[in-house]
């Protein structure tokens, strides 16, 4: 029972706001790598993987489905738990174990080189890990092609640096997407310093009435408008 609702955690829900979910804007950065065969010139081909900035461990994977999709505090850290416990019982004894994820099996390998299979036996077989093939649905479901790429050694061009409050407002407002911003996004679009941005995000956070509230989203700082309650507070930041 608990591993079913952690997986219907995951699946296609409508009351999920995806306007609050975290996007990257940039692109998703990739590195290159040498690899072990050679082009045409001698020299090693390159591969592609993303460049890993932020790592999801399981309790901020609870946090993120608490936030965004509306579980309970430690409910998903729990069944993760679970979840594993049972799988691994499970493909210890050789079966193989179908999730919304993928299946999961053990992977063996035998050992030496052998052409007749009457002469193989157990004492042949050794435990090679696991053999994980994702479903369909969850390779379509993790399909990041639509954001786009970006090189690691890229640079985005930086808007001319905003000197005035106004152009500054403008620039904030430029920034947000999907419902907040960051210092990165907001240095791009005004073309501070990272120094400058930081502490003009910040001071719109302190005082009585702040445009701004701010909270973590793993190792990123995410600024967020507060619902202005008055016409006169929404107009400080150039809304209509």
């Amino acid at each position: 029972m608990y591993i079913c609702r952690f997986f219907a955690i995951f699946a296609p829900q409508n009351n999920i706001r995806s306007s609050d979910m975290p996007r990257k804007t940039d692109g998703i950065v990739f590195e290159l790598h040498p690899g072990a065969k050679k082009g045409e010139d001698g020299k090693p081909l390159q591969y592609a993987r993303p460049k890993i900035t932020v790592t999801y461990d399981t309790k901020g994977l609870d946090e993120y489905c608490t936030k965004y999709y509306y579980s309970a505090s430690k409910q998903v850290q729990n069944i993760l738990n679970l979840a594993s416990e049972a799988v691994a019982s499970l493909v210890k004894q050789g079966y193989r174990v179908e999730t919304p994820f993928g299946s999961f099996a053990p992977k063996l390998k035998l050992l030496g080189e052998h052409t007749d299979r009457n002469r193989v036996t157990g004492k042949d077989i050794v435990y090679d890990g696991i053999e994980f093939i994702p479903t369909k649905a969850f390779k379509k479901a993790c399909d990041c092609s639509r954001h786009g790429f970006r090189k690691e050694d890229s640079r985005i061009v930086k808007a001319k640096r905003a000197e005035t409050e106004e152009e500054r407002q403008k620039a904030l407002r430029e920034s947000f997407y999907e419902g907040y911003t960051t210092v990165k996004r907001f240095m791009n679009k005004s073309g501070l310093g990272e120094t400058t941005a930081r502490a003009y995000l910040e001071n719109l956070c302190k005082g009585d009435t702040p445009l701004l509230c701010r909270y973590r989203e793993g190792t990123t700082k995410h600024y967020r408008l507060i619902q202005p309650s008055t016409p006169d507070k929404k107009q400080e930041l150039g809304g209509r």
